[in-house]
């Protein structure tokens, strides 16, 4: 599956454009998550745990995306983007999306 962030790819013809697509995930922080990203804030530096779960919720999400677009019969998907928000103050939400395509090389 050819994912990229543009809106064609270079030496390739679209054939058929199929539509949107998108994959999401909402994962909550672990407690232990919280307390060390409260501590972390008093002295400040990367807050290790929370840039695991962002890391993981969005392969994750590019997973689901992928298996929605392969579903629908496209090989690409274009205008590939990342949405991430905090849900109810203890998780957060991670959606991809982008617009499934079948493309081939021109």
């Amino acid at each position: 599956m050819l994912i990229v962030t543009t809106n064609d790819v270079p030496g390739h013809q679209i054939e058929e454009v199929i539509g949107q697509v998108f994959g999401l995930t909402v994962r909550s922080r672990n407690i232990g998550s919280n307390i060390g990203a409260g501590f972390k804030s008093l002295v400040g530096g990367e807050l290790k745990g929370i840039t695991n779960l962002l890391h993981d919720s969005r392969a994750e999400a590019l997973q689901r995306l992928t298996d929605e677009a392969q579903a629908k019969g496209a090989n690409a998907v274009l205008a590939f983007r990342f949405e991430t928000t905090e849900y109810a103050q203890t998780g957060t939400e991670v959606c991809a999306y982008g617009t499934a395509v079948r493309v081939r090389p021109a």
